[in-house]
């Protein structure tokens, strides 16, 4: 079932408990924190229930039809209309939402295509398979904390003090379900979205078994809350004078649990501390999730391009040399993601193979772009910061200067420029800010520096998926048909 946009902020009102400092909100879709972002996610499900979209952003199995994300894909072509999906996602948000609802449903859907990995007792593979199925048939928006709070990576310190570690672990089972208590991070979006999956994605000492728990659950479960960063939306006055900020905050939350109760059929692995992180690597999951971010990033350089070409034409440096250098080294690295996003599915894996015979984006190349995203970033924001000068600072406050008849005229006088009107030219340069020095701006560059952890584990990925006996065997191949001098007479000198 495709739900629309209204279904979709009506299932926000469900009793969540969220945290703004000591403020409680109530209602996400009303609160003037939360409430534009809110919406832009509900467009988003209009956009995926809108007849036009049908064949890009849904898919039919089992008597349904479903979001696209969920589809479990068996062809290049599958690939392919995944990636179209992402995109039109990403595009409709212009890069903004990374955890938009396609983001953790790709990591659930590329567990649910090897299921064998979820060996018993430990895993419990036909719990996971159930709960895939109902996320896709009630067109869930999932989001996830599967990381340990930074002080909890210390466990002594907490020992030492006599006080519970706060990390979030297994405290109670019981005979309908697991209960667990204490924190994870970092849920975003979890204030927009229907269920939270809880794991793990850094290595778990074989010891933690207790936190290496795999689990769902809703996000009013009773002794949940979520305690946001501060809002940016609410310091918005208007969408002129911040753009991006005032609907594509998605928001960060600190997940933390008070004795939460996991029926036993969400939990899907339980009191195996390797597999519960090794799960995401064995399945195409941690693939599927993260083409999702390589795509939504191509969309965010889409956009710097944009704007960095409208910047330059609007200040008249488009026609110097050195700027149109820039803007060429600029467009051809928006070329060097889109390649490496297309090339993920020209050069797809068969694996994990299987009796459905599934298929998988080629993960060396996802984590080459994810490295790639993760270390440019900051050079583009850079090169867009130095397209605009001091241009950012000679605007007006705000745009409640066309208020004033007066203080408009002058305005529209004094700040155009010959190639662009001052409104025009003020607009360019606010969606600036709000990329490059804006506090929503700062949480981006954070963001995507850190966005698949410290930049040594977005490369032990890489290492891991290397074939390292292949490019060894280039090596041996060549050396292996010449001798040496010493042996006799060298074939070189032939």
């Amino acid at each position: 079932m495709l739900r629309t946009g209204n279904e979709h902020l009506e299932s926000l009102r469900d009793g969540r408990v969220i945290y703004v400092g000591s403020e409680r909100v109530d209602d996400v879709t009303r609160h003037p924190a939360f409430r534009n972002a809110a919406h832009t996610v509900a467009a988003l499900y209009d956009m995926k229930a809108d007849p036009a979209h049908r064949e890009t952003m849904t898919y039919e199995e089992d008597g349904g039809r479903h979001s696209l994300y969920f589809l479990r894909a068996r062809s290049r072509d599958d690939l392919q209309r995944r990636m179209n999906c992402h995109r039109m996602i990403a595009d409709f948000t212009y890069g903004m939402f990374g955890r938009s609802p396609d983001h953790v449903a790709s990591f659930v859907t590329g567990m649910a295509m090897k299921l064998d990995e979820l060996k018993p007792p430990f895993g419990h593979p036909d719990n996971l398979l159930k709960y895939y199925k109902y996320a896709r048939d009630a067109d869930l928006y999932t989001v996830y904390a599967v990381l340990p709070p930074q002080a909890a990576r210390n466990p002594e310190f907490y020992q030492r003090q006599n006080i519970p570690v706060p990390t979030l672990r297994v405290v109670r089972e019981d005979d309908d379900g697991v209960v667990i208590s204490g924190m994870k991070m970092l849920a975003t979006g979890a204030v927009f979205a229907n269920e939270v999956w809880i794991g793990n994605v850094l290595p778990l000492a074989p010891d933690q078994k207790k936190e290496a728990i795999t689990c769902a659950i809703p996000c009013n479960a009773p002794g949940l809350q979520f305690w946001s960063r501060k809002p940016m939306e609410q310091d918005c006055s208007s969408e002129f004078d911040a753009p991006l900020a005032f609907r594509y905050d998605e928001s960060d939350s600190m997940l933390l649990c008070d004795e939460v109760k996991v029926p036993w059929e969400r939990v899907f692995i339980h009191d195996d501390a390797l597999l519960s992180r090794n799960i995401y690597f064995l399945t195409p999951s941690h693939c599927f999730g993260n083409h999702q971010s390589n795509v939504r990033y191509w969309s965010k350089m889409r956009l710097m391009v944009g704007l960095c070409a409208k910047i330059a034409h609007a200040t008249g440096a488009d026609q110097v040399p050195a700027v149109k250098e820039t803007l060429g080294r600029i467009s051809a690295q928006e070329a060097m993601i889109a390649g490496m996003v297309n090339g993920q599915i020209n050069a797809y894996e068969t694996w994990p193979g299987g009796p459905e015979g599934y298929v998988a984006f080629n993960r060396r190349m996802m984590y080459a772009a994810l490295e790639w995203c993760t270390q440019n970033n900051s050079r583009f924001v850079d090169d867009l910061r130095e397209l605009c000068g001091g241009g950012v600072f000679q605007m007006p406050a705000n745009i409640s200067v066309m208020n004033d008849p007066e203080l408009a005229r002058q305005f529209q006088t004094y700040w155009q420029t010959p190639q662009t009107d001052a409104i025009t030219r003020m607009k360019l340069f606010k969606l600036a800010w709000d990329m490059v020095g804006s506090e929503f701006a700062g949480r981006h560059q954070q963001y995507e520096k850190f966005y698949a952890g410290a930049s040594f584990i977005v490369r032990n990925h890489s290492y891991r998926e290397t074939d390292w006996d292949g490019f060894g065997k280039i090596v041996d191949d060549l050396i292996s048909g010449y001798g040496h001098p010493a042996a006799g007479k060298d074939k070189s000198a032939a």
